[in-house]
């Protein structure tokens, strides 16, 4: 079991909460084992929004399997800071060092400077924030206008609906891009724009169209992008012949079905060559019968 801890700050924005909660709760409605907890340093949390949200006070036990997220909040003044007490920071430090990932939407990222987790790293937040952020933490590498920055176990997101955005890479880098997939569909979230396009998963960035067809499509090549997928078969099970299936499905992503599936593979296989995996062996987990093809491909990228 997967512990996600959101930590709310008062004055906390609905939707930084909200959207990685939804994320992680759906993924858990698709049977992926997430519990949620909201922790605070007081048990009543007003919002942004005008709403109020109770919380937890007492941290759970955490292991170097669970996430702590820190959504944004709106300050009345700047510099922005969080507030937090010295024993809350201490908290995302010792999860940090234990092996944990500590996350951020928004001015969360402002938790993470405080507690010094930003020296040294790439991070990014909201864009009306970024140079503040530059300033207060120098040795920051402060990454501008993208919608998420991984920089190891440490992931800053920017404004308020780029956490989903991030919720959804987590889900995709440790289950795969096809679960990702389900949940994005099941939220009604396809790709959102980026500068750094390689920041997102393939898999949704390829998802901002309205075509059904290539929808379908999509859904049978993310459940079996490891295994060999014919054109005719493909076009079969999605109702179309193999002409107008290529044709709807390079207008609404500019790849061919057989790029897009060899998208899924060579994102699949670079996660698991971060993991460790030698080049022959992630090539054989997602399904090139050796490692040239997949050196070829991570060449052109």
């Amino acid at each position: 079991m997967t512990r996600v801890v959101l930590l709310l700050v008062p004055r906390v924005h609905v939707l930084d909460l909200a959207g990685p909660a939804q994320v992680f709760a759906t993924a858990a409605d698709h049977g992926y084992e997430y519990q949620l907890a909201y922790v605070a340093e007081q048990e009543e949390v007003p919002t942004a929004q005008g709403l109020t949200v109770r919380a937890d006070v007492h941290w759970p036990s955490l292991t170097p399997a669970d996430l702590v997220v820190v959504p944004g909040w709106r300050s009345p003044t700047r510099p922005r800071t969080a507030g937090l007490t010295a024993e809350t920071l201490r908290r995302l430090v010792e999860h940090y060092e234990a092996g944990g990932t500590v996350a951020s939407v928004c001015a969360g990222t402002y938790a993470l400077g405080q507690a010094g987790l930003l020296d040294g790293r790439r991070c990014t937040t909201h864009h009306d924030l970024q140079d503040d952020l530059a300033a207060r933490y120098p040795r920051a590498q402060v990454v501008r206008d993208v919608l998420y920055v991984v920089d190891g176990r440490l992931i800053t997101s920017a404004g308020i609906a780029s956490g989903i955005d991030m919720a959804l890479h987590l889900i995709a880098t440790r289950h795969g891009p096809a679960a990702a997939a389900r949940i994005a569909r099941e939220m009604v979230v396809y790709s959102r724009r980026n500068g750094h396009e390689q920041q997102e998963s393939a898999l949704l960035r390829y998802r901002g169209h309205l075509s059904d067809v290539v929808h379908r499509a999509q859904d049978i090549i993310d459940a079996n992008f490891t295994s060999p997928l014919p054109l005719a078969e493909l076009a079969a099970r999605c109702g179309v012949s193999e002409r107008t299936l290529t044709r709807q499905f390079v207008k609404a992503t500019g790849l061919t079905p057989l790029r897009y599936q060899q998208a899924l593979r060579v994102e699949r296989a670079e996660h698991l060559i971060g993991q460790g995996a030698t080049v022959e062996a992630a090539a054989r987990a997602v399904g090139f019968a050796d490692a040239r093809m997949l050196r070829r491909l991570r060449s052109r990228a």
